[in-house]
């Protein structure tokens, strides 16, 4: 493309063209986001990329963003479409007066990719996050170093389920996947996907192969990179792995349980129009 080496800098992150990808380093500030900051930096190959767009944003921004191409990222696999817009590790935002020089490197980027890089990755193109890792849930703590994951169970959140299973090591040779639930708006969890299990999973609180999120346990940006690294060594040791951000169908009632907890949240201002309707329609989608 350009000269390498070229930098476009936006709010919270700055992109440095080069001549086979695209290296975003993140800003580290109060006002960045926690995810970006856990992340550090990130080269995206070109190969990597199925898009990019350019369009208008809020209060006098425009937002450059490169779509990453399906199965190419750990990361966004492990995510599933859960993050918010502003969590977007791909989205550049700048201001107004930038957008001549956005729609100059947007243009430079499209003119490199081909027809064959728009389609689903046959393998994990961007770096996991570097191990090892670990975070607390709310029922136990995660860690992993590359090759295992454990689960160490609290006595203040755990199940009785958890506590009679005891504490879990899980090779990642013995699992197929991952499945990430964010716990931004309702509760959350990890779970490990085992390659012999089979039929409907448990709750995930009486699930030993999960930990579950709660206030202030297993954030975003400790738990969606972990999932991401273990789901990264997961397909390295196996060639087809799977990632689900749903669980299994939920009972009715608990689904309008979590739908009236929403409204209280929408009518104390908790959470905007928008996300009430989007995560309204997850749930139902759920039955």
């Amino acid at each position: 493309m350009s000269r390498m080496g070229d930098v476009l800098a936006g709010f919270h992150a700055a992109w440095e063209f080069e001549s086979d990808s695209v290296l975003i380093r993140y800003e580290r500030g109060i006002r960045t986001p926690k995810l970006f900051q856990a992340l550090g930096e990130r080269r995206v190959p070109l190969d990597a990329i199925a898009g990019v767009t350019l369009t208008r944003g809020k209060r006098g921004t425009v937002v450059l963003r490169v779509e990453p191409r399906p199965g190419a990222d750990p990361l966004m696999e492990a995510a599933a479409g859960q993050l918010k817009e502003s969590g977007d590790p791909y989205r550049l935002v700048m201001p107004a007066d930038r957008e001549v020089l956005a729609e100059y490197y947007a243009d430079e980027l499209r003119s490199l990719l081909t027809e064959s890089e728009s389609g689903p990755a046959e393998r994990f193109l961007v770096e996991p996050p570097k191990g090892p890792l670990s975070f607390k849930a709310y029922d136990g703590k995660a860690s992993f170093d590359g090759r295992t994951v454990n689960f160490r169970w609290f006595w203040t959140g755990a199940s009785s389920a958890k506590w009679k299973a005891g504490d879990q090591t899980f090779p990642v040779g013995e699992l197929n996947g991952v499945e990430w639930r964010s716990p931004e708006v309702f509760e959350g969890h990890l779970r490990l996907l085992h390659r012999e299990t089979s039929g409907a999973a448990a709750q995930a609180d009486q699930d030993p192969a999960a930990v579950v999120f709660g206030l202030g346990y297993g954030p975003v940006h400790e738990s969606l990179p972990f999932a991401a690294a273990v789901l990264a060594a997961v397909r390295t040791s196996q060639p087809v792995a799977a990632v689900s951000a749903a669980g299994p169908r939920r009972d009715p009632a608990d689904i309008a349980e979590r739908i009236r907890h929403l409204g209280e949240l929408h009518q104390a201002g908790l959470v905007t129009d928008e996300e009430f309707s989007v995560k309204k329609a997850e749930l139902l989608s759920e039955l």
